[in-house]
C-alpha cells in the first residue's frame, strides 16, 4: 500500500506539476525513474531506469493528436516493479509501453470529461470578472484531475503487473480506436483555435504556402520551420526599417519648423538693431 501511494506521489508531483507549471521535463523519465528509486529506497536502480526509458522516449512529445504514450507514468510504474521484483530495467522496458498507452488514453479522457466540462464555466466567470473564482476552478480542476490520473499507477502498483495487463487486454478494441480517433482529430482542433487568434489578411498567404510546401513538395518538419524563421526574420527586419523611416519622417516636420523659427529671430534682430 505505501509503495503504491509513493508511485502515485510521484506521477502527481511530475506529471501534474509539469502540466501546472510548464516545466516539461518534469515529466520526463530521467527525472521521474530516480524520484520513484528514492521513495522506494533503490536510487541506483530508479536512475538506471528512467535513463533507459528516457532513450526509448526520446522522441516522444505528445503535442495534440501526434500522441503515442505517456512517458510520466510508464516510467513510474515500470521503475517500481523493476525495484519491487527485483529484476532490474528489463522489467521496466516490458511494462512501460502497454502502460503508457494506457496513461495516455486515460489522461486525453479525463481532459475531455473533467477539465473539457468546465470550459464555459471559465468563460463566464471571466466575463464576469471573478478572478478568485476563476484560480480557486483552476487549481481545484488540477488537482482533480491529476489525483483521478495518478490512481492508475496507484492501482497499478497494488494490484500488480498482471492485473494491469488484463486490464489492458479487457479493453474493447472499439473503445481504444475511438479514443485513438479522438486524439486524431485534436491537431484539427489545436490548428483551429490558432488560427482564429493568429488569422490576418496580411499574412494568411504563408500558411497556403507551408501548406503546399508540406503536402506537394513533401518537404520535412526542419526544413519547413528553416523557411519559417527566414521568413520570420526578414518580415521582422522590413518592420524595423518601416519604423525607422516612419520616426524620421515623424522627425523631420519638427526639425524643419525649428530651422524656420531660428532664420525668423534671426532677421528680427537685424531689423530691430
Amino acid at each position: 500500500m505505501l509503495n503504491a501511494f509513493l508511485v502515485a506521489l510521484a506521477v502527481f508531483i511530475c506529471v501534474g506539476g509539469a502540466e501546472l507549471i510548464g516545466f516539461t521535463m518534469l515529466n520526463r523519465p530521467i527525472i521521474i525513474g530516480p524520484l520513484v528509486g528514492l521513495f522506494l529506497g533503490d536510487l541506483h536502480t530508479g536512475v538506471v531506469v528512467g535513463a533507459s526509458l528516457e532513450a526509448v522516449f526520446m522522441g516522444v512529445v505528445n503535442i495534440g493528436g501526434a500522441s503515442a504514450a505517456e512517458p510520466g507514468i510508464a516510467t513510474a510504474v515500470g521503475a517500481a516493479f523493476a525495484i519491487m521484483l527485483g529484476k532490474g530495467s528489463e522489467v521496466a522496458l516490458t511494462l512501460a509501453l502497454p502502460i503508457g498507452i494506457l496513461g495516455l488514453q486515460i489522461k486525453t479522457v479525463l481532459y475531455i470529461f473533467v477539465v473539457g466540462m468546465f470550459a464555459k464555466t471559465f468563460d463566464r466567470l471571466a466575463a464576469e470578472g471573478k478572478e478568485r473564482q476563476i484560480i480557486f476552478l483552476h487549481y481545484g480542476l488540477w488537482t482533480v484531475n491529476w489525483a483521478l490520473y495518478s490512481l492508475v499507477a496507484f492501482l497499478g502498483i497494488l494490484f500488480g503487473s498482471d492485473a494491469v495487463s488484463a486490464l489492458l487486454e479487457a479493453i474493447p478494441e472499439v473503445v481504444m480506436n475511438g479514443l485513438t480517433v479522438c486524439g486524431g482529430l485534436l491537431p484539427a482542433v489545436g490548428m483551429a483555435m490558432l488560427m482564429k487568434m493568429l488569422w490576418d489578411k496580411k499574412i494568411c498567404m504563408f500558411y497556403f504556402l507551408g501548406f503546399v510546401l508540406a503536402a506537394y513538395l513533401n518537404l520535412p518538419l526542419i526544413a519547413l520551420a528553416v523557411l519559417g524563421v527566414i521568413i520570420a526574420i526578414s518580415i521582422g527586419m522590413s518592420d524595423y526599417r518601416m519604423n525607422q523611416l516612419a520616426s524620421q519622417r515623424a522627425a523631420l516636420p519638427a526639425a524643419s519648423g525649428a530651422v524656420e523659427t531660428y532664420e525668423l529671430d534671426e532677421e528680427e534682430e537685424e531689423f530691430f538693431s
